[in-house]
């Protein structure tokens, strides 16, 4: 066997209305209701699915806890663009830009935190080193 992709994770939180206004404001995904008024956040072929923290779906991870994912996204928008949105959303960047390495190369990345203190890192592909 061999994995093609991530179709969705699951993100557990405190409060879904909460972190549904943070992802679509902040970050542009949209909100998606689904089987028995579930809360997900759809964005280009994926999806986090929402579970509050205490009124998980099961199955669930051994210890859903809120604040506990490290989350990178990948944008096109330029990090100066996305620096300067993150400071109209009244969001503190904790680091960046700096450069990592991302699945495919080198990336340049900004971090912060979501409304649960999960970690966020938002970067673009540094373009003449991307295989």
């Amino acid at each position: 066997m061999k994995i093609e992709l991530l179709d969705h994770l699951v993100l557990t939180v405190k409060n879904a209305e909460s972190s549904c206004a943070f992802y679509a404001k902040v970050l542009g995904m949209d909100i998606v209701t689904f089987a028995g008024g579930r809360k997900a956040l759809q964005f280009g072929n994926q999806k986090i699915n929402l579970h509050e923290h205490d009124r998980e779906f099961e199955p669930k991870a051994h210890r859903p806890t809120p604040g506990s994912a490290d989350l990178c996204f990948v944008t096109q928008t330029p990090l100066p663009d996305v620096i300067g949105h993150l400071k109209t959303c009244a969001v503190e960047i904790l680091q960046g830009p700096v450069r990592r390495t991302g699945a495919l190369g080198p990336i340049e990345s900004v971090y912060f935190r979501d409304p649960d203190m999960n970690l966020i890192e938002i970067c673009n592909y540094v373009q003449s080193d991307r295989k």
